[in-house]
């Protein structure tokens, strides 16, 4: 007997991710439809600036080359969700600007006020998911997250 584990058929990672993918989604859509965010809820929406089908900025493309932490608290309109995507309008520096980010981008999305967070692998555009490592203007967690928390983390590695 081996201790190796064999190979899945099934894509079970690419499954939990989009399953993940549908939880930022749902909740966007939620705060779309009641028209704002309800109590404290506020979130940090981590994702990668070069994904297929990322539209912001040039100026902000070129801050953040790789990776963006952006907030949806206080200052933000437009709140647009669909399928596969969703739209914001936030400011940067007293510029408002207009983000297009599919949800394939997304790295991390976090709601602070009630110690939830998920994180998972951007796709790549062969649907490979991409390695990817902390944000570079996201702050580190400095709370040790307990256990029976709110927190989920999935990092899958694929055997080749």
């Amino acid at each position: 007997m081996t201790d190796a584990t064999p190979d899945s058929l099934i894509p079970y990672d690419e499954i939990v991710q989009e399953a993940l993918r549908a939880v930022v989604g749902r909740v966007l859509g939620e705060v779309e439809a009641a028209g704002g965010l309800p109590g404290e809820h506020h979130f940090y929406i981590t994702f990668k600036t070069g994904a297929a089908g990322v539209d912001i900025p040039p100026h902000l493309t070129a801050r953040f080359p790789d990776e963006m932490t952006i907030v949806i608290q206080n200052r933000y309109w437009d709140l647009k969700v669909y399928e596969d995507r969703f739209e914001v309008g936030l400011s940067f520096n007293q510029v408002g600007a207009k983000l297009h980010i599919p949800f394939a981008a997304v790295t991390g999305f976090v709601d602070p006020a009630v110690n939830f967070a998920l994180q998972f692998q951007a796709q790549s555009e062969d649907g490979e998911p991409e390695q990817t490592g902390a944000a570079g203007n996201d702050p580190p967690l400095t709370e040790p997250v307990e256990d029976g928390s709110n927190v989920v983390s999935v990092d899958f590695t694929r055997k080749k």
